[in-house]
């Protein structure tokens, strides 16, 4: 990966193959959410833009749901653990975004990397056994499976869409401005 300037942040291979071109792109944003939300105290964490009710705690928390249970739902068709699976959803659908206001920065921020971390050693063993054509093991109603590729392509799907937000809050927070 090539490195942007003054945010370490990767970017993806110029001309790589698709594998790498979609783990770069995906890493680009991990890293663009970690930048937005590194270096803040609870209270920056927990900042809101206008009407909004979305905080940089709750997009990492969000992220780190998305990321255990999209991974290992679609990729494996296994539920996510802990604290995913203690939640009832059906109770609190919003659980993520409003149980990180109490949560320390590094807690929010530890969780966040832990599912990464899961997120990278699932995909990197699927690459050992095929490319981003492979299937998933869920099956959807109609009998059909995501391959890698399509997995890959939601998680930089909904990390470019929360990215946005990490920016305007981030910048409402102490005018940190940048991609």
């Amino acid at each position: 990966m090539t490195d942007i300037g003054g945010q370490d942040r990767p970017e993806p291979p110029l001309a790589g193959d698709e594998a790498a071109a979609l783990l770069g792109s995906l890493e680009r944003q991990r890293a663009t959410l970690a930048w937005k939300c590194g270096g803040l105290d609870a209270a920056g964490l927990r900042a809101t833009v206008g009407v909004s009710s979305v905080t940089l705690g709750g997009l990492l928390k969000h992220m780190a749901n998305v990321e255990d249970t999209h991974v290992a739902r679609l990729l494996l068709a296994q539920p996510a653990g802990a604290p995913w699976s203690t939640v009832d959803w059906d109770a609190e659908p919003d659980w993520e975004w409003k149980s990180a206001a109490q949560d320390s920065p590094e807690e929010l921020m530890a969780l966040w990397e832990s599912a990464v971390a899961r997120s990278h050693s699932l995909v990197a063993d699927a690459l050992t056994r095929g490319g981003p054509e492979q299937l998933g093991r869920f099956t959807t109603s109609a009998g059909e499976s995501p391959n890698l590729r399509r997995i890959l392509l939601d998680l930089i799907e909904e990390y470019a869409r929360h990215i946005g937000h990490a920016d305007l809050i981030r910048e409402s927070v102490d005018g940190l401005v940048g991609e």
